[in-house]
C-alpha cells in the first residue's frame, strides 16, 4: 500500500476536482494539517489521502444528517465526500419535507441526494423519520418530536415508509429508524420496540435483503438497551435488526468504552447475529451552548484529537462509528452546531475547512477493511498516564500499533512525553512514528530499537492525548517530504 506517488492524485483534485467545490479549495499540500506538534524526530514524509473510490472499505459512517430540515445544504459541501475517503453516509428521510400535503409525496429534493451520492461512490444509510404535523398526532418534525400516535397518522406514517422503502429499492440497502427516540420522555422502551418493529416490517417487506438498524438510541445505557431488547424478543423480532444503534456522547471519548462492552455483552444474550453500531458521535470545534459537549472550550486542535479517539476507539472495541458530522448545520430555533469537519455560515455556506477534515482524512488513509485487529498482542507500554493501545495486521503481514493518551478530555498541548513500548511476536522491520492529527510520519531512531528474540522495544517513543503509530513504513500510504 505505499504510494510514492500519491501527490499526483492531489494535484489533479486540486486542478479539476475543486473546480466542484462550491467552498475553500482542499488543501493538498504536504502540510496542510498544522499543528505546533515537535516530537523531536525526523520528519520522512507525510501520509497521503486516499478517496472513496480508493478504499475498498472500511469501518466509518459519515453524518450528512438534518436536510430534511433544511438545516444544512447538500450542494454546498457535496465535492468534499469523496476526498474524504469515508464511502458510507448518513441521511434523514424527511416524512414532513416529502409530504406537506396530505396524500402528496415531493421526493425530488431526496432524490437529487441519494443519486449524486450514489454517482460519487457512496453507500446511504437512510433514517426513517421525523413526524408530520400535517396530521392529527402525527408526531413531531424534529428532534425530541414525539411518534405518530393518532390512526390517521400512524397510517400515513406506514404509507409513507412504504413509499420510501419502494422509491429507493435497489440503492439504499442499508437502514436506520427514528432518530433518538428516548430523548423523549414519552417514549417507554415499550413504544420504541413497538415504532422500530412496524416501520422495519414494512421496509422488509419491499426490500428482503435490507440490513436495518434498530433502536438509534441516543442514550448508551445498557439498561435502556435490554429493556428494548427484551420488549423486541417478546414479539420475537430481535432478528429483523442487522445492527442496534447507540449514541452516548462523553468529554473524554474513552470514558465511553466500559459501557460500549456492556451493551455489546447485553446484546449477545438476545442475538448471535446483530451487532452495536455506534451511529452518532463529533465533537465542537468551539465552545457551544447548547447540544452534546457543550459548555467546554473545545478547539480545532481538541476536536480533531477527539473525533480521530472516537474514530480508533471505536475501531479498537469492534464496533462501528460514525463521525457526525460533514459540515456545521443551523438548527433553526437553536444555535448552529459546531461539530462540522467543514465550518459554515448561518446561511449554510462553506467557508472553511477544519484541521478535524485533514486528520479524519489521515485516519481513513491508513485503517481500511484491509487491516484486522490482533485481539491478544503481546504489547507493554510503560507511561505516566494510563493509554489506550490496540495492534493491527495487514492482510500483507505489516503490523502497526496504534497509542494514545486516554486520561482525560482532549486539549490544546501538543507536548509528547515518552513512552516504553515493548511488543512481542509483531514483526517491524522499517517502523515509523505517525501523527495521526497532522499525517507527519518520522523516523525511529536506530538506537531507540532493541531486538531480543520475538520481542522489540522501542524507547522514548512520543506519546500525548492524540492517536499515533508505530508503524511498518511500506504499510503507509507516504508521500516522501519534499514531494509536491
Amino acid at each position: 500500500m505505499n504510494m510514492q506517488q500519491g501527490w499526483p492524485w492531489l494535484l489533479m483534485l486540486a486542478v479539476c476536482g475543486c473546480a466542484t467545490l462550491r467552498g475553500p479549495r482542499i488543501n493538498s499540500a504536504p502540510d496542510r494539517a498544522q499543528t505546533p506538534l515537535h516530537p523531536g524526530l525526523k520528519q520522512l514524509g507525510v501520509l497521503t489521502p486516499r478517496s472513496v473510490n480508493e478504499i475498498r472499505g472500511s469501518n466509518w459512517t459519515l453524518g450528512c444528517e438534518t436536510l430534511d430540515r433544511d438545516f444544512a445544504d447538500y450542494q454546498q459541501y457535496k465535492g468534499y465526500l469523496v476526498p474524504l475517503g469515508i464511502k458510507t453516509i448518513r441521511l434523514q428521510g424527511g416524512w414532513a419535507k416529502t409530504e406537506k400535503v396530505k396524500g402528496t409525496y415531493h421526493f425530488a429534493w431526496l432524490d437529487r441526494i441519494v443519486d449524486d451520492a450514489r454517482g460519487r461512490g457512496l453507500n446511504i444509510l437512510l433514517e426513517t423519520d421525523y413526524g408530520n404535523p400535517q396530521y392529527e398526532g402525527g408526531g413531531g418534525a424534529d428532534l425530541a418530536g414525539g411518534f405518530p400516535t393518532s390512526e390517521a397518522a400512524l397510517a400515513a406514517w406506514d404509507r409513507w415508509v412504504e413509499a420510501l422503502a419502494t422509491r429507493y429499492k435497489g440503492k439504499v440497502r442499508d437502514w436506520a429508524m427514528w432518530n433518538e427516540p428516548d430523548i423523549n420522555k414519552k417514549h417507554k422502551p415499550e413504544d420504541i420496540a413497538a415504532f422500530n418493529i412496524r416501520t422495519a416490517e414494512i421496509i422488509k417487506r419491499v426490500i428482503p435483503e435490507a440490513r436495518i438498524a434498530g433502536l438509534s438510541l441516543a442514550s448508551s445505557s445498557p439498561k435502556l438497551l435490554e429493556s428494548c431488547l427484551k420488549a423486541l424478543a417478546a414479539q420475537g423480532k430481535v432478528d429483523l435488526f442487522h445492527w442496534f444503534i447507540y449514541h452516548g456522547y462523553e468529554y473524554n471519548p474513552d470514558k465511553s468504552y466500559p459501557k460500549v462492552e456492556e451493551l455489546k455483552a447485553t446484546l449477545a444474550q438476545y442475538s448471535t447475529q446483530a451487532r452495536m453500531r455506534q451511529g452518532e458521535n463529533g465533537c465542537p470545534s468551539e465552545t457551544a451552548a447548547r447540544f452534546a459537549l457543550s459548555k467546554h472550550p473545545w478547539t480545532q486542535f481538541s476536536q480533531a484529537k477527539w473525533d480521530l479517539r472516537r474514530m480508533l476507539g471505536d475501531l479498537g472495541h469492534d464496533v462501528e462509528s460514525a463521525v457526525f458530522t460533514i459540515c456545521d448545520f443551523n438548527h433553526t430555533g437553536r444555535e448552529i452546531n459546531r461539530k462540522g469537519l467543514l465550518h459554515a455560515t448561518a446561511d449554510k455556506k462553506v467557508d472553511g475547512i477544519k484541521l478535524a477534515y485533514y486528520s479524519v482524512q489521515n485516519c481513513v488513509s491508513v485503517f481500511d477493511d484491509a487491516l484486522e485487529r490482533i485481539k491478544e498482542p503481546a504489547l507493554t507500554v510503560t507511561y505516566d498516564k494510563s493509554t489506550a493501545q490496540f495492534a493491527y495486521r495487514s492482510k500483507a503481514g505489516q503490523n502497526l500499533i496504534v497509542l494514545w493518551d486516554n486520561s482525560g478530555t482532549p486539549d490544546d498541548a501538543f507536548l509528547t512525553r515518552p513512552a516504553q513500548v515493548v511488543v512481542k511476536g509483531l514483526a517491524f522491520h522499517e517502523p515509523v512514528w505517525v501523527d495521526l492529527v497532522s499525517g507527519r510520519v518520522f523516523e525511529l531512531p536506530a538506537g531507540n530499537i532493541t531486538r531480543t528474540g520475538e520481542a522489540i522495544s522501542f524507547r522514548d517513543v512520543p506519546l500525548y492525548d492524540a492517536p499515533v503509530l508505530i508503524a511498518e513504513r511500506s504499510l503507509l500510504p507516504l508521500a516522501q517530504k519534499g514531494a509536491p
